[in-house]
């Protein structure tokens, strides 16, 4: 959690459940838990922002060449005084990059919320240039709070290629009525509850070793939006509302 810049290729996979209980071990095996959480649990939940005209969503969705989001993340029981991060994902050509930096979860919610005459420079963050980064990206796209996404986590870090990291995802739900993530991780199940979104996170190639085993375990590769399918989810069931108050 502490990185704040950095790039990285992302591989996802989904997978059964009970697939993700027989890969610990033989990932312990090459691996350690990661050092955040009790065995490299936590929870997290993220707020994202979209333009009025959805245009974050249809750049994921259309898997445009180059894409990039804003989200506000916090972890495990937050509250207003805890910290939070304000990221920015990139992708292009299938490599992420991420900008982050820390800050107070009510300093956050104030700049994600300022009037025009607030400056980035007027608020305390752990890196001011991504902040004022963020700044131009909300301003550009005229961004603002869409949904929250949140999950749980499991994470492992390579013992002998540091730059690996591998992802367990699960109980992955989405709201887009409350939009405070300090209220905790609750909502609508996005993913069946019995899947796990799987993340492979290396710097250059995914090791011979690990590329096996998820073969061994058949282990399919898919692209899994978080936040498209729980935008995709919520406008669902508002629909449904909305056609059972007319038939009402």
């Amino acid at each position: 959690m502490a990185l704040e810049i950095f790039s990285r290729y992302e591989m996802k996979y989904l997978i059964p459940f009970h697939t993700y209980k027989q890969l610990v071990p033989h990932l312990l095996e090459r691996m350690r838990f990661d050092r955040f959480g009790e065995e490299g649990k936590y929870n997290i939940v993220s707020l994202y922002f979209d333009s009025p005209d959805k245009q974050i969503y249809y750049e994921t969705r259309n898997k445009l060449r180059f894409r990039q989001k804003l989200r506000l993340r916090v972890y495990d029981d937050a509250t207003l005084n805890s910290t939070a991060f304000i990221e920015t994902k990139q992708k292009y050509n299938n490599v992420v990059n991420k900008r982050r930096t820390g800050i107070t979860l009510i300093e956050a919610y104030r700049f994600l919320g300022r009037s025009t005459g607030e400056r980035p420079e007027h608020f305390e963050a752990s890196n001011p240039q991504v902040l004022k980064e963020v700044g131009s990206f909300q301003s550009l796209y005229g961004l603002e709070p869409k949904v929250v996404v949140s999950y749980d986590r499991q994470a492992f870090h390579g013992l002998y290629e540091d730059d690996l990291r591998v992802t367990f995802d699960y109980n992955l739900m989405c709201r887009g009525d409350d939009l405070k993530v300090e209220n905790g991780p609750r909502g609508r199940h996005f993913v069946d509850e019995d899947l796990v979104v799987l993340e492979v996170k290396v710097n250059h190639s995914v090791p011979l070793w690990l590329s096996r085993l998820l073969s061994e375990y058949e282990c399919p590769k898919q692209s899994v939006s978080k936040y498209c399918t729980s935008v995709d989810l919520i406008e669902e069931v508002a629909k449904q509302k909305n056609k059972e108050a007319t038939a009402g």
